[in-house]
């Protein structure tokens, strides 16, 4: 490192530094201020204005969001659908994306030319309604799984991936007596950690805040994943059982508050998902795989 430098590059490093600070500010500005309101008591949020911090912390909100079983039971619906719904991305896209990384496949112009074709075209809504009225998958958990089982971007960018890792190592493989399916899961896969850490994240927060496709193919409430509850709260006002909930409490609650809450409980499980997956992101593709 440069220990002489110019007042030019010291004042260009402030400024990075200041205007980083500043989008961080912004972008964290929104997740403070609903905390702070979700925390806050009845008296302050009342009185209006712009809350930075609660006078006295309070949990009532969660206490009303947690303990009820509306809420609760699409928290656990989206739970289950994030991981059943990322298993199955995951399988599906590595099972796809391997053979099409093998140019000695026949065929293998055809099926990429059509994965690209979806990228562009799709059959719109009302065809995929129709054809899930037609599986018998409305109002069912595979019916928000499958028409997203595949990402077509993010399959050409596994296969690209695949392509990178060495032929030799495979062949290595296939000596000492593996399959295919062998080779797959026991030397390809975990040499693409990273590139599988980072579909894991993209699939998992997208089954978390996906509720377009549960407001279309699922029309029971006792179904729907938390997301299409909380927009039930923030647009309609709040559902049916939050307000007999509401109503049966002994100290009165703002709307508002419980707005905030169910906001916080919805976002922070998907946050606590990146710390375990980063420690992939920066390791080598190849890393201790041509050790001895």
């Amino acid at each position: 490192m440069n220990k002489f430098r110019s007042r030019g590059e010291k004042a260009f490093d402030v400024f990075n530094i200041l205007l980083l600070a500043a989008a961080a500010a912004i972008t964290l500005f929104p997740f403070w201020y609903i905390a702070a309101v979700s925390l806050s008591p009845i008296e302050q949020v009342m009185r209006g204005g712009l809350i930075l911090w609660p006078e006295s912390l309070t949990l009532e909100s969660y206490k009303l969001i947690l303990t009820n079983a509306h809420f609760t039971r699409a928290l656990w619906i989206t739970v289950a659908l994030t991981a059943v719904g990322t298993l199955t991305n995951l399988v599906l896209t590595a099972l796809m994306a391997y053979p099409l990384s093998k140019k000695r496949l026949k065929g293998r112009s055809a099926l990429l030319f059509l994965v690209l074709f979806t990228m562009l075209f799709s059959g719109g809504m009302i065809p995929s309604y129709l054809v899930m009225k037609w599986l018998n998958l409305l109002n069912s958990f595979w019916s928000v799984i499958i028409p997203s089982g595949i990402s077509a971007f993010n399959l050409i960018i596994l296969k690209n991936f695949f392509q990178g890792i060495p032929e030799e190592l495979e062949e290595s493989g296939k000596m000492d007596g593996c399959t295919n399916t062998g080779v797959l899961f026991r030397i390809v896969l975990p040499l693409s950690m990273p590139a599988m850490a980072t579909f894991t994240l993209f699939y998992a927060v997208g089954h978390w805040n996906q509720f377009f496709t549960s407001i279309l193919y699922v029309t029971n409430s006792k179904l729907w994943p938390i997301q299409v509850v909380l927009r039930q709260m923030i647009i309609q006002g709040s559902t049916e059982e939050f307000q007999a909930a509401i109503a049966n409490e002994t100290t009165e609650i703002m709307p508002t508050t419980i707005k905030m809450a169910a906001i916080i409980v919805a976002t922070v499980p998907i946050l606590f998902v990146y710390p375990f997956l980063q420690k992939h992101f920066a390791k080598g593709v190849l890393l201790g795989s041509v050790k001895g």
